[in-house]
């Protein structure tokens, strides 16, 4: 079967005659949900049965579930958190609570149909880290956010979930949001180096990837990584990622240009797969008409991808909430 190098976000809780037909003309390569897909467990485990039905295969599902502001999945019917470096602050063993969450959070995930993870968030925080990211972060050392971000990436595998590592080459040193405005990062490469692409260097055992919207001036100065061969052949060179490489959300407004032409220069660039996430068919059907289909590289490291899912491991749930508990002195939900 072949499939479109792009995974699309759908309009609202289940999805139209419409809809269905569209998604099995375009046969994207997964799917992913936003707070405007989500009821509750039943709803959404049915809407992760239509989209794989459309496309007539298990093709993958993702989600932000990182706690704090980014997370999808919301009480009352599922765990509400902390931000994670709220979390990190507080916890007796960092590592272990992250751990335990990112195991809890896969155990609600694999619930309702959702296989993929859009995390860990391996950018290093500073103090001038925007405000939008800073608290989503784990630490502001590298080897700090290393060794988090395995014990985060570990919590999901071992419940099924693939983990997506965020946001390569790295977005910590960022000073706006690139939701609404290009970041520019004036650091030298050697500094870079040894800081931001040090970390991702050590995520290459993770099978996803997802770029950052942001100009490294030291060494493309005019095109955001997304965008960039430049980017690209640091982090498949000189960080030595191999893994699917997937954009951030082409519909942010740090990105030039009609989302067509970004869809075109991403995919020119190096990135492996387009993710489009705002569920707007016009601009669907202008990634769909520029993504083009898997191929090649990024055909194989989709199949790995597919062929690696992970099995989860057994988890006794209340043993895990204590456990947790006791690593932060008691308080575990918002």
């Amino acid at each position: 079967m072949t499939q479109a190098a792009t995974i699309l976000g759908c309009e609202g809780l289940s999805l139209s005659p419409d809809e269905k037909r569209f998604f099995a003309e375009a046969q994207p390569w997964g799917f992913i949900l936003f707070a405007r897909n989500v009821n509750d467990p039943a709803q959404v485990a049915a809407l992760t049965a239509e989209l794989r039905d459309a496309v007539g295969w298990e093709a993958p599902v993702l989600i932000d579930q990182e706690g704090g502001r980014v997370q999808r999945l919301r009480a009352p019917h599922w765990r509400e958190w902390h931000p994670p470096l709220d979390m990190v602050a507080r916890a007796s063993d960092p590592a272990r609570a992250l751990y335990l969450r990112y195991r809890l959070i896969a155990e609600e995930l694999r619930a309702v149909g959702i296989d993929v993870h859009c995390g860990p968030t391996a950018d290093v925080a500073r103090s001038e880290t925007h405000p939008f990211l800073q608290n989503r972060l784990y630490g502001t050392d590298p080897d700090t956010v290393i060794d988090l971000c395995n014990a985060v990436a570990e919590g999901l595998t071992d419940g099924g979930i693939h983990p997506v590592v965020k946001h390569i080459p790295g977005h910590g040193a960022a000073t706006v949001d690139s939701h609404h405005d290009l970041p520019r990062v004036s650091l030298d490469r050697e500094t870079l180096d040894v800081t931001d692409f040090a970390v991702f260097a050590e995520m290459d055992h993770i099978m996803m990837g997802m770029t950052a919207h942001v100009v490294f001036e030291a060494i493309d100065p005019d095109r955001p990584a997304t965008l960039s061969p430049d980017v690209m052949k640091v982090i498949r060179e000189d960080i030595d990622f191999d893994g699917l490489l997937m954009t951030d959300d082409l519909s942010m407004n740090a990105l030039p240009g009609t989302i067509a032409e970004r869809a075109a220069a991403a995919r020119k660039a190096g990135c492996d797969m387009i993710l489009h996430c705002n569920g707007d068919r016009a601009e669907m059907e202008q990634v769909l008409a520029n993504c083009g289909q898997l191929s090649g590289a990024a055909q194989a490291r989709a199949d790995t991808v597919i062929a690696r899912r992970p099995e989860p491991q057994p988890l006794d749930i209340q043993a895990a909430e204590r456990d947790l508990s006791a690593l932060l002195g008691g308080e575990v939900y918002v």
